[in-house]
């Protein structure tokens, strides 16, 4: 026979969102607003609305995801041509003249990295809401991955931020970031936020249901 799986809410025990304090549950947070005794911040037992806010945000941030891929990233002018690029364009033109390397990088970054998060966050949200949860390691792994892998999608905005420095200081050519470098940044914050909104412990709380 299996042991009873416990927790710290089980336990009557609550974290701090700020300083990650674990104390014991004050009665008051069963009836109203209680703060934690190091720090003065707010406690809650589970990050407040975190499913409703991940999917908003998940949804906002693939909304901003098509205009990122669809207009232009940057846009070249050059002895009196004028030329804009996509992020999948600028794949495409690496890898025609050689550079697998620098188009797999940008690729990976800025086209498989933020879908993969998308991919990875909804099906965390319908685990939870649908009670699907099996292997609860294996899904607080993917979420950890997903909190890991976010800051290195701002490849490509770092990429572009360097070639419109650069660039700006020769005089028969110039570049400037196009309308898509701000919808790919807002995609990166976004899915960072949901990622930080989600809250993994909810996981658990379903394999707890599961053993009562």
């Amino acid at each position: 026979m299996k042991p009873a799986r416990t927790s710290a809410l089980r336990l009557g025990l609550v974290s701090c969102s700020a300083c990650h304090l674990l104390s014991r549950k004050p009665q008051a947070l069963d009836h109203g607003i209680t703060y934690c005794p190091r720090c003065g911040e707010e406690l809650h037992q589970r990050k407040p609305n975190s499913i409703a806010r991940t999917w908003a945000l998940v949804i906002a941030a693939m909304v901003f995801y098509i205009p990122a891929n669809v207009l232009p990233m940057t846009i070249t002018s050059a002895v009196g041509t004028v030329s804009a690029d996509t992020i999948m364009s600028g794949v495409i033109y690496f890898m025609q003249h050689g550079s697998w390397e620098i188009a797999l990088v940008i690729f990976t970054a800025s086209v498989f990295v933020p879908f993969l998060k998308f991919i990875i966050l909804i099906y965390l949200l319908l685990a939870v809401q649908f009670k699907l949860v099996k292997q609860p390691k294996d899904l607080t792994r993917l979420y950890r991955f997903t909190e890991a892998i976010g800051r290195w999608s701002m490849l490509d905005i770092y990429v572009v931020t360097i070639l419109v420095a650069l660039v700006k200081l020769g005089f028969l050519a110039d570049i400037e970031a196009g309308p898509a470098a701000l919808y790919f940044a807002l995609v990166v914050v976004t899915t960072m936020v949901a990622a930080e909104s989600f809250d993994p412990r909810l996981i658990w709380d379903v394999v707890g249901e599961k053993h009562e």
